[in-house]
């Protein structure tokens, strides 16, 4: 083999085998920059005690992403592909769960024979009336049909078949109803296109909770993983369908936007005072208003990114780069910065606003728990957390759901 034969295959080699891409959502740098300046947002009360515990708010600001390698229900949380359901103000997504649930889950009566049939006639608009639909023509209340959801659906969310195996809990709804129904099945066509917003109030009501206990384990771990989802909620790309480029010729484009820029340019140009946190009234709005802002911010981020590739040749956007003992092909210095440049600090921005919102989050659970003093509580872990860590350092299995590499 001559000499530039064996180049070449050296080269394929090292492009197939060590490259690497940059982590989702901020990246780890992102994460857990954002989480620790978070603490520094925090009232006199509240700084001393997240200040004690710092470090343990900043290594873990990337478990949620870790969580993906052992919970298929995992991924859905840290983004919601709003386009997916019309154009701004998406007012054909109901800002509650329980009626997005209500508006975009089927129910199927399922027979002796294990054939199906849809129940109810349901969607954003139907679920504002005053009464609902059956298959067989007779109508229930609403009131009913959000019962129904109350009590024998949504605690069925986290299983892996979601079923109730018996029909009687219709029967007095349903009159007419088949006498050979065995079962309802449960299909949900919402959850796959993310529930971000809806998680993160879950959070916000499970860390005032764990104030309130004083469970500081808990508040610790909650305040943590809340932040990280925080700081998804604020980048445009985890508000669409064409989250990676991948519907646009833009591959990549993900980790480029919210790792690599960071990486290259948080450190010695970003401006980190955001001021003190906030109370948030109205905590469902407030989510609610940063993924509309980010959303809104989506176009720029794509239509910059395309013109720069139409600009600069390709052998000038990626690069190789030495990162301790690999070497990984990502955009080159140059293309990141007129990227960056070219949005006017929108990247720093969004960063910004995660710190203070995440500050803000936390000091909101606080005041509705009623201020619980917690300046003398020590955090001590689990046995059960232990074990938890342990698993969240698995990398060996699949990602369940979708990657941001790909």
């Amino acid at each position: 083999m001559n000499q530039k034969a064996l180049l070449f295959c050296l080269s394929l080699l090292i492009i197939g085998t060590v490259f690497q891409s940059f982590s989702p959502d901020w990246g780890f740098f992102g994460h857990k920059r954002i989480n620790k300046l978070a603490v520094f947002t925090l009232p006199s009360d509240l700084i001393l005690f997240y200040k004690k515990n710092i470090d343990f708010i900043t290594e873990h600001a990337a478990d949620p992403d870790k969580r993906r390698y052992a919970s298929k229900f995992e991924a859905i949380r840290h983004y919601i592909d709003i386009d997916h359901w019309g154009a701004p103000p998406f007012n054909e997504v109901p800002r509650k769960w329980l009626d997005c649930m209500m508006a975009y889950t089927d129910l199927l009566l399922i027979n002796e024979n294990a054939d199906s049939t849809r129940l109810f006639i349901t969607g954003p608009e139907e679920i504002k009336a005053d009464s609902m639909v059956t298959y067989l023509g007779s109508k229930i209340s609403m009131d009913a049909y959000r019962g129904i959801f109350i009590t024998h659906i949504m605690d069925t969310y986290y299983e892996d078949e979601r079923k109730i195996k018996s029909c009687d809990f219709l029967k007095d709804l349903i009159p007419e109803l088949d006498k050979s129904c065995t079962g309802v099945v449960i299909v949900d066509h919402f959850s796959s296109y993310g529930i971000l917003p809806y998680h993160l109030l879950k959070m916000q009501g499970q860390l005032t909770k764990a104030f309130e206990s004083k469970n500081l384990n808990r508040v610790l771990r909650l305040s943590t993983e809340m932040g990280h989802y925080l700081g998804d909620a604020h980048v445009p790309l985890h508000t669409t369908e064409n989250y990676n480029g991948q519907l646009s010729d833009q591959l990549g484009i993900h980790a480029f936007w919210e790792s690599r820029i960071p990486e290259l340019f948080a450190d010695d140009n970003y401006d980190y005072f955001v001021g003190p946190a906030v109370y948030i009234d109205e905590p469902r709005d407030y989510f609610w208003k940063i993924i509309l802002d980010s959303h809104e911010l989506l176009a720029e981020v794509l239509a910059n990114e395309k013109r720069l590739s139409q600009q600069f040749p390709e052998d000038q956007q990626l690069c190789f780069e030495d990162r301790k003992e690999t070497t990984i092909k990502t955009q080159c210095r140059a293309y990141a910065e007129a990227y960056s440049k070219s949005m006017n600090g929108m990247v720093e921005e969004r960063m910004r606003q995660s710190i203070h919102a995440i500050g803000s989050c936390w000091y909101t659970a606080w005041v509705d728990a009623g201020q619980p003093k917690l300046e003398e509580m020590e955090y001590e872990t689990t046995e059960a957390e232990d074990k938890s860590k342990e698993t969240l350092g698995e990398k060996t299995r699949k990602i369940f759901g979708r990657s941001h590499d790909n």
